[in-house]
């Protein structure tokens, strides 16, 4: 992963809230350059997608956002959330309860044959 420099000026504005849209914004578009980066040499990072959804949901939320990049945010959230639902991987049909259940129905028609 990239080393950031934190002596950038981007990384010491302050806003009178306390809140950085442009440091997210700048964020987010470093970390979506990442993802697509990494894509293409060891497949897709699951973790980097979902960071980019969060931050994408955060600044959607920030009230001081021109209205058209609000609703840009928000439905590259969407869209990344839906990246982030393909992604994960597909929960195990064999969990502890179906081996015992099977475990249990075997010697059942053991017993019974």
């Amino acid at each position: 992963m990239a080393i950031i420099d934190r002596s950038n000026p981007i990384f010491l504005t302050t806003n009178k809230d306390g809140q950085r849209p442009e440091l997210m914004l700048s964020a987010v578009l470093h970390l979506m350059s990442h993802y697509t980066a990494s894509a293409g040499e060891s497949g897709a990072c699951l973790k980097l997608a979902c960071v980019i959804e969060r931050h994408l949901k955060a600044l959607a939320g920030l009230p001081e956002l021109a209205p058209v990049l609000s609703a840009t945010c928000l439905q590259l959230s969407e869209q990344w959330a839906g990246v982030v639902e393909r992604a994960m991987p597909a929960p195990e049909k064999n969990t502890f309860l179906a081996r015992i259940m099977a475990r249990t129905r075997s010697e059942q028609t053991v017993e019974g044959a």
